[in-house]
């Protein structure tokens, strides 16, 4: 265990708390003009995926646990469960659906992904920041629109709905970013 500050905590991170793991979903410091700032920690408790949030001082003292962060490339989905390989061992590790959570929509095969194993378990993964998808319905474009007037409806080659530009049209590759599945740009060929 290595014992850290809560303003340091980050999102994928692995915190021991009373003896049991969280992952941490998300991390946010607040600094109030008068009073002590404080850290507001969103957790899953690795042993049942339930949901937790808690507050800190910043300056607490929190212990992380060891965790290897290897990449490792999509293979394939069993069940419940995504199966990854580890690209220079070969050995392959599988990830239930509750560690990857709504991202799971994102996956690719043979896309690379970070996964953090503790103690022979995978207890996080971090998918790449965006990833490129296919529009396959969307409005027309209005007469008369112009071109950076604003965003429509689109649905994206996964089953993700997100907003487009208006010029954007069925069977164009877009960029989304797979925290949000926000649009980012128009893929290039």
């Amino acid at each position: 265990m290595v014992k850290v500050i809560a303003s340091s905590v980050r999102k994928g991170n692995i915190l021991d708390v009373e003896g049991r793991l969280y992952a941490v979903l998300s991390a946010e410091s607040f600094f109030p003009g008068k009073g002590t700032p404080t850290t507001q920690i969103d957790m899953r408790r690795l042993s049942d995926g339930v949901k937790t949030t808690q507050r800190y001082r910043t300056t607490e003292q929190l212990e992380r646990a060891y965790v290897e962060d290897r990449e490792h490339s999509y293979l394939y989905k069993d069940g419940d469960d995504y199966v990854f390989m580890n690209p220079e061992s070969f050995e392959q590790v599988t990830v239930p659906a509750a560690v990857i959570g709504d991202q799971a929509v994102y996956l690719q095969e043979g896309m690379p992904c970070m996964v953090s194993v503790h103690e022979g378990v995978a207890v996080s993964i971090e998918l790449p920041q965006r990833v490129t998808l296919e529009v396959v319905e969307t409005e027309p474009t209005m007469k008369g629109q112009t071109a950076s007037s604003s965003y429509k409806p689109a649905v994206l080659s996964n089953g993700v709905r997100t907003l487009v530009p208006g010029h954007i049209v069925p069977g164009t590759k877009v960029v989304v970013t797979t925290a949000d599945g926000a649009y980012a740009e128009r893929a290039k060929d």
